[in-house]
């Protein structure tokens, strides 16, 4: 029997690192520009981006355990 490749892109990486970079890059230009509503949504938006990551990789992670067990059981059936 032939293994079926894995097809999931895990795509919640680049966006959190792209939210990340982005909160830092905003952070820098707000702090410079004196904007403080703009300042706290880079802030919020550079603190969520790791979070973001982290679950992504998570539950990606849990789906290929699941498939691993799922064809376990398969071929001892």
């Amino acid at each position: 029997m032939e293994q079926k490749k894995k097809l999931r892109c895990p795509l919640g990486i680049p966006g959190g690192m792209i939210a990340t970079l982005i909160g830092l890059i905003g952070i820098i230009v707000n702090i410079i520009d004196f904007n403080w509503f703009n300042l706290a949504i880079s802030a919020a938006l550079f603190l969520l981006g790791a979070p973001f990551m982290r679950v992504t990789m998570m539950v990606h992670s849990a789906n290929d355990r699941l498939d691993e067990l799922e064809s376990k059981i398969n071929t001892n059936n």
